[in-house]
């Protein structure tokens, strides 16, 4: 059995890949016995192979698999791949877009090991021109998105520590960001994993919120330090902003209720007809919105079967 089982995602991102799994080697203790699973979730023939040749490479010097989907699953889809071939004490699930500033893996797990009552943390994050990027953060809720973080901060302090604060120690948040989520093993399997309903976005609400339920809490361990080279592989446009708003409503639904759910999506709805008649490429989003934001009408079910050539 292993310590720790690291999981990333490749998709068309083979570089950022590959030096995401060179600053891990680079950092992590020799002593701990890692499992490296790469998942490709249906990227180009180009991107596929050029890694499979990076993986081959190092595979006599490390535990190390390369997974191949033929269809994007989606970050919790695509991480779940994963887990299904991972045997160990510990998950991290690494963005594909990280490079470590330190050994996290070890930080994390002495953390772990001495924090029985945690069930999952997260090293502090900065952007690649050294500014502190959020780790902990709050829940999504129908406060937060009428009110904004800010004011919940500032209302309630202690249910809602400051995200953009640099801490010494470690703190306790209501979920850590998904760019690098260290998860109990046992935990994380009994919750059964990331929701695959939730193609982006949201995912750390979602799971962070269920083991919240079975008494497992959710802490940024600063000591462990990253840089996020965030959105390298997601780039903005009215799609994806229509994935979030998707993901939002499915999860604000699930954990809130039909009321909040409404109520928020209404807000949405007069917000984005206002929004549309400024900019018309955002009629597509509010035409999504007085649909109800359906999951069918998710990223999720508009993937192809991407073959290798």
């Amino acid at each position: 059995m292993f310590d720790i089982s690291i999981i990333i995602i490749n998709y068309h991102t083979e570089q950022y890949t590959i030096n995401c799994i060179e600053s891990l080697l680079k950092y992590t203790n020799t002593s701990l016995k890692c499992q490296y699973i790469i998942v490709d979730n249906a990227s180009n023939t180009k991107s596929y192979k050029t890694l499979k040749t990076y993986v081959e490479s190092i595979q006599n010097k490390v535990e190390i698999q390369l997974l191949r989907s033929n269809i994007n699953t989606g970050f919790g889809g695509g991480n779940m791949l994963g887990v299904q071939k991972a045997t160990s004490k510990y998950l991290a699930f690494v963005n594909n877009d990280v490079v470590l500033e330190n050994d996290c893996l070890s930080i994390l797990k002495e953390f772990m090991d001495n924090n029985t009552d945690v069930g999952v943390c997260g090293p502090q994050a900065f952007t690649e021109n050294n500014k502190l990027l959020p780790t902990i953060d709050h829940f999504a809720s129908l406060g937060r998105e009428l009110f904004g973080r800010k004011f919940l901060e500032l209302i309630n302090s202690r249910k809602y520590p400051k995200r953009k604060t640099v801490y010494k120690n470690p703190k306790q948040g209501q979920f850590i960001a998904g760019s690098f989520m260290f998860f109990n093993t046992l935990e994380f399997n009994k919750i059964g994993g990331f929701d695959t309903n939730i193609f982006l976005y949201y995912e750390e609400t979602d799971i962070c919120r269920r083991l919240l339920k079975i008494g497992k809490t959710a802490f940024l361990v600063p000591k462990a330090q990253f840089i996020h080279f965030h959105g390298a592989s997601t780039k903005k446009s009215v799609a994806i902003k229509i994935e979030l708003k998707i993901s939002l409503l499915y999860v604000i639904r699930k954990h809130n209720g039909i009321v909040p759910f409404y109520i928020l999506l209404s807000y949405l709805q007069i917000r984005y007809f206002f929004s549309s008649l400024i900019k018309p490429k955002y009629w597509k989003l509010f035409y999504i919105l007085l649909l109800q934001a359906p999951l069918t009408k998710s990223l999720k079910h508009k993937q192809e079967i991407n073959l290798l050539n």
